[in-house]
């Protein structure tokens, strides 16, 4: 990711708007009660007047999400580039006005090839075809450390605690959570985070990024142009997501949750600082599984059945 190199600021909104609403619901046992589900709105994003894309949305972080958007998709390299982005939920679009245009319109838009980012994502232009330009550091990742980061990141979740229906990312740095952003989709929370990080001139070299959903193809090259050389997640990994993990050099981890994870790709970047115990299995319980194993047996024996 490439950062500008001051504190410039396009003109923007404010826009962000509520995560969830309540509703009334019958259980099943006929009861009614109050609870909450989650927002969910389209947001058209036009360019220099030109529509680009209609993203559904929670509409928390709207305009780092425009932001976001157009870096990971290869339209912007830095917010200097982008003289203003407006938000407006009356007509839910997103105005975004560049200062110098945006070159080779027509190729990036010919081009799209959709993910299977939830709610159908899609890669415009070659960025599939430039990720060899995509250079990473070899990060130095302690298991102490990362199982502190994940009984850290249990505190987060706020509106999946509230109304599910989301999925959650957060940038780390060690054990510490910087941003945690939650959205209807994965790819999505992963583009506001890249909007914050260009907005806040944040580099990804000694992060760690978080997510909930899947580890697919999208989100390691999401990670990878964000500048991040480490991507986890408590869910698991696609073929093609690991296979461009080891391309890239992204040490990818999944099915991460309390003491348990599995490396993917870059295990030689993990210093094993803090193994758990094995877990053994006791002769009790072995013998205990041998006599129900007899007691049945001889149950059906007596009751005339074959074994």
């Amino acid at each position: 990711m490439k950062l500008q190199k001051n504190n410039y600021r396009p003109e923007m909104t404010s826009a962000g708007i509520e995560a969830s609403y309540p509703v009334t619901v019958m259980d099943e046992f006929g009861n009614t009660r109050e609870t909450h589900i989650t927002g969910e709105r389209p947001l058209t994003i036009y360019v220099d007047k030109q529509e680009i894309v209609t993203l559904m949305t929670l509409g928390k972080y709207p305009e780092l999400l425009v932001i976001g958007y157009l870096h990971n998709q290869g339209f912007i390299k830095n917010s200097e580039e982008l003289k203003a982005v407006q938000v407006d939920w009356d007509i839910d679009c997103a105005v975004v006005v560049t200062r110098n245009g945006i070159g080779e319109w027509e190729e990036k838009l010919e081009k799209r090839t959709v993910t299977s980012g939830c709610g159908q994502g899609t890669v415009f232009g070659d960025l599939m075809d430039n990720l060899d330009e995509i250079q990473l550091p070899t990060p130095t990742l302690y298991q102490s450390s990362f199982y502190r980061l994940l009984h850290n990141i249990r505190e987060y979740n706020e509106v999946y605690k509230k109304s599910g229906a989301v999925h959650g990312c957060a940038l780390c740095k060690d054990e510490k959570i910087e941003v945690f952003i939650e959205d209807v989709g994965r790819h999505n929370a992963t583009d506001a985070i890249a909007g914050h990080m260009l907005l806040e001139d944040i580099n990804g070299n000694d992060k760690l990024f978080y997510t909930t959903g899947r580890l697919t193809s999208e989100m390691v090259i999401k990670v990878a142009q964000m500048g991040i050389p480490v991507l986890f997640s408590r869910a698991g990994i696609t073929q093609m997501g690991m296979e461009l993990a080891k391309k890239l050099g992204v040490t990818t981890i999944a099915r991460a949750g309390g003491k348990h994870f599995l490396v993917y790709n870059g295990a030689e970047t993990l210093v094993l600082d803090a193994k758990p115990p094995v877990k053994t299995k006791s002769p009790t319980c072995n013998l205990n599984k041998s006599n129900d194993k007899s007691s049945l047996r001889e149950r059906r024996n007596r009751e005339g059945l074959s074994t």
